[in-house]
């Protein structure tokens, strides 16, 4: 065999090698296709295992500070593996009451490449509060805990965050907007930005409506009214079981002799003082006018808040969307995601702006 043959097979060879070590067209090794491995700490332990891609996924945790099994979805930014020296900020997102972060599905979130969103369990009804009743039926209830000294420091020590007031920030709809009004006054030092979007943020004697929504949700009137009324609803598709007492959450509701002293030193109206160092964005609609709308009773709350800024001279970003008609293209003005994502679509931008700043 001539000399230039034996070369031209050598060539061939080396191209043959090379192509089964390297994907077609690259250089570089192929990114992950699952997701990514998280080290067990701060008094959270994986079980199961993980589901989703690898910027989109959801462990499921344990943890003595609250009874049962709990997911937290978590979404990155598309390019997060292309850079492993790069860090970023991070939204919390809490859910609203009775859902779960895995129906967390809203299309806004992916219209971010700057930020990781981190979505942690609150339960059907935890409230994102330390209930004073631990010796419930319903077991450990330390949510507060659970996400200020578990699910941050967790999250921190696994991804490439950049773990500072400055660059956190804490959102949620219904239930998850008076946590995330709730955390930040708790904890100012840990979020520069706050949101409300349909928040319970109103706690006072003046929405007595929505505390006694908060109490039908820790007695279970659902499942009694389920129970009662034969061929309405299916009494084994109950998120509230099981029920507990009235007083398990925050004490006594009712507004007698300061019997109510909890609920007035939790409710996010009456401490937005607390707020004078954080950003805080709230977003409402007004359910078409109607009672039977959930929108119609938290407009008036996030109205009651908006009030309380004014009065303290705090800047603030408050979008009452009415009826939804000028608010994207599936709002309604109703208690709902169509309305949800419209929201994100406008704080994810600001956030990103504030984190950049």
């Amino acid at each position: 065999m001539k000399k230039s043959s034996r070369w031209r097979m050598m060539v061939a060879l080396a191209a043959t090698l090379v192509g089964m070590a390297l994907p077609a067209g690259t250089a570089q090794a192929a990114g992950p296709t699952a997701p990514p491995p998280l080290t067990d700490g701060f008094g959270l332990t994986q079980v199961d295992t993980s589901t989703g891609t690898p910027t989109n996924f959801n462990l499921t945790v344990t943890t003595p500070e609250v009874a049962g099994k709990h997911h937290i979805k978590i979404i990155l930014p598309s390019g997060y593996y292309d850079d492993p020296t790069r860090r970023y900020p991070v939204l919390y997102f809490l859910h609203g009451s009775p859902d779960d972060p895995v129906q967390q599905n809203y299309p806004a979130f992916g219209t971010t490449d700057k930020m990781i969103t981190v979505i942690p369990d609150g339960g059907a009804r935890g409230w994102y509060a330390n209930w004073l009743n631990q010796r419930t039926a319903a077991g450990a209830q330390n949510w507060e805990n659970f996400h200020l000294r578990q699910v941050i420091p967790f999250i921190d020590a696994n991804l490439r965050t950049i773990a500072s007031k400055k660059t956190r920030a804490i959102a949620g709809v219904s239930m998850g907007g008076f946590g995330a009004l709730h955390y930040a006054q708790d904890r100012p030092d840990l979020f520069s930005q706050t949101a409300s979007l349909s928040g319970d943020i109103d706690l006072s004697v003046d929405s007595m409506d929505l505390r006694l929504a908060v109490v039908a949700s820790l007695i279970d009137a659902q499942g009694t009214m389920c129970g009662s009324s034969s061929g309405i609803c299916d009494p084994n598709v109950d998120p509230y079981k099981p029920g507990v007492d009235s007083d398990a959450l925050f004490g006594s509701p009712y507004p007698i002799f300061n019997a109510d002293r909890v609920w007035n030193q939790v409710d996010p109206s009456q401490h937005m003082d607390k707020l004078a160092n954080v950003g805080v964005s709230i977003y409402v609609g007004n359910g078409h006018g109607s009672v039977t709308d959930p929108e119609f009773w938290l407009e008036g709350a996030s109205k009651h808040v908006k009030d309380r800024m004014d009065a303290l001279g705090m800047s603030y970003h408050y979008v009452d969307y009415g009826d939804g008609a000028a608010w994207g293209t599936q709002c309604n003005g109703g208690h709902n995601g169509g309305c949800w994502d419209q929201d994100l679509r406008d704080l994810i931008p600001r956030l990103e702006r504030s984190f950049a700043s």
